[in-house]
């Protein structure tokens, strides 16, 4: 598995897929063909189909203007190539004549065509901590919580990096919870985060837990349709759960921040398991791939900090994943907007309720953590692209009409 680095990816929204990878391969693009000064990008796939709403044009725009480089844009929503839904091939054009194709596979990760066999570097031993029935036996064998297994692959500045991750994620709760208005985009959708905030302050006993806890996750989802910094966890558009969930049980619970940064390591491993088994890419298996991860991640770190044992987190996680199968990404004109925001807030508090559920047990449940990681994948593939984020069935056809 990769370093959780690559898991909490720092950036501006609305998409890690759309928006981020697209950014990422012109950048990588200029830098292997530096004398460019003309360049057709074309994308493919669901790219192309939601490429406008979620602002891949202005992404790749934006980076090659910033070089002096002219960039023709071409869309082809019905094509798609081999390896991934979400493809983009650049070529230039004037001096030279060369193509690259880079696929956009979730989470702000590229990957070159032709360098799909060396993927990445891999940090985890696959063998000890590749599926969550490896990772729970390592833990067992070394009396290790899942937290400690990411300090020893990647060392204790893995810490310094979740630091900065929480600090994001810390400031876009923030900003959101003060930002009012319009969101951008066509649908003139108001924020509610900041009015949530408000009425939530009025509210008593769990209701009022409840609902600071939703305000939360407004906030940051809100701050990811607006273009906002956020942190991946495991996409932009699923960015909301897993701060609004720890930030909920930071302020409720008066935590230690080290407690945070830990929570963050179990909620990565939670995270780079189905990043590695399965996908959280909502153009290949709908967001159940996206919002149905974030809900595992948070669920996970929310039994941690609730003194969970490790079987324990991992049924939180399983149910957070389980609870969201056959999740359809029909986003309204192609933006992160709707129905994301709200199906962020959800899962946050599904969340917390996954947590209280397997903390109320012993942990001991029959579907495991990896079984729903594989039917997930079954189910995702099983979805006509109708819904996997393409705009072109379910609720975006609806508007439509």
């Amino acid at each position: 598995m990769e370093s959780l680095r690559e898991l909490y990816r720092i950036g501006y929204g609305p998409s890690s897929s759309h928006t981020m990878g697209p950014r990422y391969a012109a950048e990588r693009f200029i830098a292997s063909h530096p004398n460019a000064r003309k360049v057709k990008a074309g994308l493919y796939g669901s790219l192309a189909a939601t490429g406008k709403g979620h602002l891949t044009d202005k992404a790749i725009r934006d980076v090659f203007a910033s070089h002096d480089i002219d960039v023709d844009i071409l869309w082809f929503p019905d094509e798609t190539k081999p390896f991934h839904p979400n493809a983009l091939t650049l070529t230039e054009t004037e001096p030279g004549a060369s193509s690259e194709t880079y696929y956009s596979v979730g989470g702000g990760k590229i990957i070159k065509e032709g360098e799909e066999e060396a993927l990445s570097e891999h940090v985890y031993p696959d063998e000890k901590v590749g599926t969550m029935a490896r990772l729970l036996r390592y833990c067992d064998d070394n009396g290790y919580q899942i937290w400690e297994t990411a300090i020893e692959a990647e060392g204790e500045d893995i810490l310094d990096y979740m630091a900065e991750v929480w600090s994001v994620m810390k400031d876009a709760i923030k900003r959101g919870l003060e930002a009012e208005g319009v969101l951008p985009g066509g649908l003139r959708l108001q924020r509610k985060a900041c009015q949530a905030y408000a009425k939530a302050k009025d509210f008593t006993g769990s209701m009022g837990n409840a609902a600071h806890a939703f305000a939360y996750a407004l906030a940051v989802s809100e701050e990811n349709a607006g273009g906002g910094k956020i942190v991946t966890a495991p996409t932009c558009g699923s960015c909301g759960v897993l701060p609004g969930v720890l930030f909920h049980l930071y302020r409720e619970y008066d935590l230690p921040e080290i407690r945070i940064l830990r929570a963050l390591l179990t909620a990565g491993m939670v995270g780079n398991i189905v990043k590695t088994n399965g996908s959280i890419s909502g153009a290949e298996v709908g967001c159940q791939g996206e919002v149905g991860v974030a809900c595992a991640m948070a669920g996970a770190a929310a039994a941690q900090l609730t003194g969970g044992t490790i079987r324990q987190v991992e049924y939180a996680a399983e149910m957070g994943l389980e609870h969201h199968l056959g999740l359809t990404c029909d986003p309204l004109m192609g933006l992160v907007q709707i129905p994301c925001i709200e199906r962020n807030a959800m899962a946050c508090m599904r969340a917390i309720d996954h947590a209280t559920f397997a903390i109320m047990g012993d942990g001991r449940h029959k579907i495991s953590f990896d079984d729903v990681v594989e039917v997930m994948m079954e189910t995702g593939h099983a979805l006509p692209s109708l819904y996997r984020e393409t705009s072109m069935g379910g609720l975006a056809r609806i508007h439509e009409l």
